[in-house]
């Protein structure tokens, strides 16, 4: 049985750090002028892909080592020598030390997440009517981002640009495997799912808004569970706004909260406490 310790927030907070490292990655390759890099310091993961990229910030920070002064003054500068905020995803099994290191330095709390696990099996096929998912070949890369974009800006138009560039560096992130999920052949899904070290991350998925409650969001949770578990992966996870939609459909689909996390913002005007 897998329980909620700071063992399985190693494993969850490691894999979701090395996801959006290597998303940083696929960034410099398609974008060598966009200056995306990370670093591994004190047992974290501090990721940079651009100023105002939710990409950007640090994973783990105190499960693998104790946090200190020392360890925070060199991760803080990675971040504002880059002109980014210092950002960092911090479990509560960090301990109360270090997120009373945070409040000393001046950091604000600013975002709230769950994090939820479930071990992997092989799901039972279901009948899921006209609606199929399959894995995306390389000439479905512009599709699976417009798809992937469609879904997630009908809220944002603003942001419909940036979705598109994030889709296609999603596609090109090693070790990722991309679903579109389609009705009678029409693209109307897309979902992501990031392996490693036995952890398989299921990446936010997007359904276009005149197809959405068919079951797409369904169908595509159940062939991820599949790959992950034909990939030899023992442990599934999610991250989800408490509370939201995609919490409850996790749930129901055999999720349960490992942790709720809270992301914690220094900004470079503000002074940061030496303690």
């Amino acid at each position: 049985m897998l329980f909620s310790d700071v063992a399985l927030a190693r494993r969850l907070e490691r894999a979701e750090g090395y996801a959006c490292a290597r998303f940083a990655e696929a960034r410099r390759r398609l974008f060598p002028e966009s200056g995306a890099t990370w670093i591994e310091y004190a047992g974290a993961y501090a990721v940079f892909d651009s100023p105002d990229s939710p990409v950007t910030q640090s994973f783990g920070l105190g499960l693998f080592e104790e946090l200190n002064a020392a360890s925070l003054d060199v991760i803080e500068a990675f971040f504002f020598e880059r002109g980014a905020h210092a950002l960092h995803e911090v479990s509560p099994l960090a301990g109360a030390a270090a997120l009373d290191l945070l409040c000393m330095r001046n950091y604000r709390p600013i975002e709230i997440s769950n994090v939820l696990y479930q071990p992997v099996r092989k799901p039972a096929a279901a009948d899921h009517g006209n609606v199929t998912v399959r894995i995306i070949e390389p000439e479905d890369v512009q599709l699976w981002a417009e798809t992937n974009a469609r879904g997630w800006s009908q809220e944002h138009p603003e942001l419909l640009e940036f979705l598109l560039q994030c889709g296609a560096i999603s596609a090109a992130r090693e070790n990722t495997v991309c679903f579109l999920g389609e009705i009678e052949g029409k693209p109307g899904a897309a979902g992501v799912l990031c392996l490693h070290d036995g952890v398989a991350l299921f990446g936010g998925s997007a359904t276009v808004p005149e197809l959405r409650r068919r079951g797409l969001q369904a169908a595509l949770l159940e062939h991820r569970m599949r790959h992950a578990f034909l990939c030899g992966c023992d442990l599934a996870m999610m991250v989800a706004e408490p509370g939201s939609h995609s919490q409850r459909n996790a749930e129901r689909k055999g999720f349960r909260i490992a942790y709720t996390r809270t992301k914690w913002r220094l900004c470079p005007t503000w002074p940061a406490s030496r303690a």
